[in-house]
């Protein structure tokens, strides 16, 4: 049955056939493309997203001197927990308002997709707010069992659950309209930005831990009822189709491995914090607490692709195209790495600048933060693995990767956390996440039958290399200055010369020829 979705989708692919074809990369190039367009979108968001993050944990730290850095790790527990949990109790809601979303526009069924959503939300809404009650009732407990918290903090954490929760699952049915722009304008740049200024509003009433837990949540409401808006101004356009029988219980078995996946999935990038949290001073946990962040810095590129890429993997592998799927998932790997090398060599390099950001004191998790990006380079390394794993209907076997990474991380953070303190706890980290990352790459090759690699990888090889070697005499001519010129400098040329590099010798010849190309149609233009 045609509906105004089929004929969308239709017309959104001529109008990317026909860009592909102008740039003489075939028909058959029209997904990459609007992927690249997104992705290109996307950086503005990212940049504002890095911003107001790194500059609302630099504001804490810094307001709450000489405190700031025990107060940062407080705050960093209590919003690290309410996202956390908030990606449990979603119950997977979010990836399959994705997954289904895009199955029903590519079968011409989009008049489903809002019967879909109504379902997914009333799913996840259940179980975000009865959990919710638990943490609110229960803060007390929770509060006793980290030093230098409060009751109150987790009762403003309990808030922030159902938002979370309800926001992720709404901003989900968009993506699967194959749009990132609204989960940008709501998660990259609005929640985080909400969060600042009404921190700073805030602060005129109560300056304190509670009031800045808070004004977290608050961002998450308004977070919410901007992604409500967005999906209903966006999915009216495809009319209603009634569900198909027994929706709730596709969705509910959909959802039952991803519910525990989707906590463990933030869960083991934090283990190793809240481990090292009961072994390393009051000090440290704020410094650890900085450098797992800028960590987290190097895979929001990964996120953004791999997010605009979901709904392709669901869309193409609902109606059998391997081979294309594959083809699209080596190309936006290969992207994703070389979006995000300039920004691993500026933290490999100088990373003691970086974490003076946060406060004077905070260059002692340098090397921390250096063990922290061996995992999460490998990370990125693997591309959108764990999502083709997800919109293929896995979900099984990414719950079971999940829970061996979190066991992995727990053990390894209670071995080396007493001994290294932060470093050992960041090794436990970096080891997992190349553990738990290699199983997925064998589960996607062992059930879709795709890998993520070419022989242009190599290309990359080059650039990175010369941009490290300059950015390297960079940092030995800035580093007797000031740590601002240190990394200002640093950065700067680094990055001017990897994307020069890049340009000369990372394309590969069907990229350098679509170049051309384009450069030459703008001078006759």
């Amino acid at each position: 049955m045609a509906t105004s979705g089929g004929s969308e989708r239709d017309s959104g692919g001529q109008r990317e056939g026909g860009l592909a074809g102008a740039l003489g990369l075939g028909e058959s190039a029209s997904d990459h493309v609007r992927i690249l367009a997104g992705t290109g979108q996307n950086v503005v968001g990212l940049a504002i997203f890095v911003v107001a993050s790194f500059g609302m944990n630099i504001l804490i730290a810094r307001a709450f001197a000489p405190d700031g850095r025990q107060v940062l790790g407080v705050v960093t527990l209590a919003t690290q927990f309410a996202f956390i949990a908030g990606a449990g109790l979603r119950f997977g809601m979010d990836h399959a308002a994705v997954r289904r979303v895009a199955i029903d526009i590519g079968n011409d069924e989009g008049g489903r997709i809002r019967a879909v959503l109504v379902r997914a939300v009333a799913i996840a809404g259940a179980a975000s707010v009865v959990v919710a009650l638990g943490v609110y009732l229960s803060a007390s407990t929770i509060a006793d069992r980290f030093e230098g918290s409060t009751p109150d903090v987790f009762r403003a954490v309990a808030l922030a659950l159902p938002f979370i929760a309800l926001c992720q699952v709404y901003l989900g049915g968009t993506r699967g309209l194959k749009t990132m722009k609204y989960t940008l304008y709501v998660q990259w740049a609005g929640q985080p930005m909400l969060w600042v200024v009404f921190t700073l509003v805030g602060w005129t009433l109560s300056k304190t831990v509670v009031m800045t837990v808070f004004t977290y949540a608050l961002s998450w409401v308004v977070a919410t009822a901007g992604a409500f808006f967005f999906w209903e101004r966006r999915s009216a356009r495809y009319g209603h189709l009634p569900a198909q029988p027994g929706e709730v219980r596709a969705l509910v078995r959909y959802g039952a491995p991803r519910a525990p996946a989707a906590l463990l999935a933030h869960l083991v990038f934090w283990t190793d914090y809240f481990v090292a949290y009961r072994y390393i001073s009051r000090a440290d946990r704020g410094v650890y607490a900085a450098a797992i962040q800028l960590g987290f810095a190097l895979v929001l590129f990964l996120t953004a692709v791999s997010y605009m890429f979901s709904p392709y993997v669901a869309d193409l592998h609902s109606r059998g195209e391997r081979q294309k799927l594959g083809g699209l998932f080596k190309s936006i790997t290969r992207w994703t790495i070389a979006g995000t090398v300039p920004l691993l060599l500026m933290l490999l390099v100088v990373p003691g600048p970086v974490l003076q950001l946060f406060g004077a004191k905070f260059e002692t998790g340098d090397s921390a933060l250096r063990i922290l990006l061996i995992g999460q380079a490998v990370n990125v390394s693997v591309g959108a693995v764990g999502f083709v794993l997800i919109m293929v209907g896995r979900t099984g076997w990414d719950l079971v990767v999940y829970a061996g990474a979190v066991v992995l991380d727990f053990v390894l953070a209670l071995v080396l956390a007493p001994r290294f303190g932060i470093e050992g706890a960041a090794a436990a980290q970096a080891l997992t996440l190349i553990a738990s990352n290699a199983l997925r790459l064998y589960l996607v090759w062992r059930f879709v039958g795709i890998q993520p690699y070419d022989r242009h990888y190599v290309r990359l090889a080059i650039p990175t290399v010369i941009a490290a070697g300059f950015m390297l005499a960079a940092q030995a001519v800035f580093s007797g200055a000031a740590w601002q010129v240190d990394l200002v400098g640093t950065a700067v040329v680094g990055a001017f010369v990897y994307f020069t590099a890049f340009l000369l010798f990372g394309l590969t010849p069907t990229e350098k020829g679509a170049m051309m190309r384009v450069l030459q149609r703008g001078r006759t233009a």
